[in-house]
């Protein structure tokens, strides 16, 4: 199972000291974050997309890039990538260079975004979201899998013999995760391509996700990919830790009171009570993401939030030192222990070249010179070679 940690990247006023930081000052602490999180053992560090104040994530290749250049072995993805206000095209090309530039480390989350302003930006109306949504990502699968594509759709220009580059890292595309939290046709979505689903799983009742989660298992072993519980499923959720509860509360409750999306509505504790809000010591926490497994059975992914709410720094450091030192290494030995027979392994890139290969080298694009434009031929797009994947061996 993966453990790891996510970021929507909000500027927020710290309400104890007053202090708001500079975008500079955030972008700079975000970095020093991911760093941190491969430091204490964690295996994810991702990072959403905004494209509206208070936030400062409007380009997540440029960001999960530079901290690559700097990490060597946690696994970098987006919570979330548009794929309604992006080009699928960009989208296909900007994240096989960053699987390329990470070695295979890479993943993303597909998400269609809550912010309605930010559609007519670019040249989107909201009110065919999900429309969209479905067909972008169904481009953006074929991008990823075909040389030379051609398509039409109601959203974007048509495509003629075009080629998307590079191509994704051993012919193996990035592993996809749909996110979302109340829609079910992106849970059918997922299921149907046999990708990952991701339950955000933080402000809505555990019951709310149940539904998602159990619709996408069904849906998933509807299509052919394999049963139930071998579906991929990811977690969202958000920790705040301390070595004694009584500290963990007074502590987090001014953010908790202040914070935008959590603030001004139910007490802190009627939000635990209700919701996966985990504040407490470390063992409350464990005992708290356990029950999770109860509610949506083994899962692959669980992604915590640290860093929210105008938390400074020096406290969100803290804060993944008790998370990789005292939280992680119980829960990773708890669900290890607790997991039933033929549940999915997480994806990697490794495993997933193993799958499409078995012990062949995997596939290497050498694009010979086109006969002018991306459009020119039939057939523009000309490998050097071009092996068959070789079966996976029994």
């Amino acid at each position: 199972m993966q453990f790891g940690v996510f970021s929507v990247s909000d500027i927020t006023r710290d309400p104890v000291s007053g202090y708001t930081p500079s975008e500079a000052e955030r972008i700079d602490a975000i970095v020093k974050i991911a760093i941190k999180a491969e430091e204490v053992g964690l295996d994810v560090f991702a990072i959403g997309e905004h494209h509206n104040p208070p936030f400062f994530s409007s380009s997540p290749t440029t960001l999960l890039a530079y901290i690559a250049a700097q990490t060597k072995r946690i696994i970098l993805s987006t919570a979330t990538t548009l794929i309604t206000t992006n080009d699928p095209v960009r989208i296909a090309e900007e994240y096989a260079l960053l699987q390329h530039l990470t070695k295979g480390r890479m993943d993303l989350m597909l998400g269609r975004g809550n912010t309605a302003p930010v559609y007519p930006w670019f040249g989107k109306d909201i009110r065919t979201g999900l429309p969209l949504a479905l067909e972008n990502y169904n481009l953006l699968y074929r991008l990823w899998r075909e040389d030379v594509v051609d398509w039409e759709g109601r959203f974007r220009t048509p495509l003629q013999g075009f080629t998307s580059t590079p191509r994704p890292l051993d012919g193996v595309p990035p592993f996809v995760w749909h996110g979302s939290i109340r829609t079910p046709e992106i849970a059918e979505q997922a299921a149907y391509y046999g990708d990952g689903f991701f339950a955000n799983h933080i402000f809505w009742p555990t019951h709310h996700f149940q539904r998602l989660v159990r619709f996408y298992r069904q849906r998933f072993e509807h299509y052919g990919h394999g049963t139930q519980k071998q579906a991929i499923v990811g977690l969202g959720g958000h920790a705040y830790i301390a070595r004694r509860s009584q500290d963990a509360i007074r502590e987090f409750r001014p953010y908790f009171n202040e914070a935008p999306v959590y603030g001004h509505g139910p007490s802190l504790e009627e939000f635990m009570e209700m919701t996966p809000l985990s504040v407490g010591s470390p063992q409350q926490v464990i005992d708290k993401t356990l029950t999770f497994r109860e509610h949506f059975g083994d899962y692959q992914r669980q992604l915590f939030l640290i860093d929210h709410a105008g938390l400074p720094l020096s406290t969100v450091l803290n804060q993944l030192e008790l998370l990789g030192g005292e939280v992680i290494p119980v829960l990773r030995r708890e669900f290890a222990a607790r997991r039933e027979p033929g549940v999915a392994d997480p994806p990697t890139h490794e495993a997933r070249v193993k799958a499409m290969y078995g012990d062949a080298p995997p596939r290497q694009f050498r694009p010979n010179a086109n006969q002018g434009d991306n459009t020119a031929g039939p057939t523009p797009y000309q490998d050097t070679v071009r092996p068959a994947p070789a079966q996976p061996s029994a």
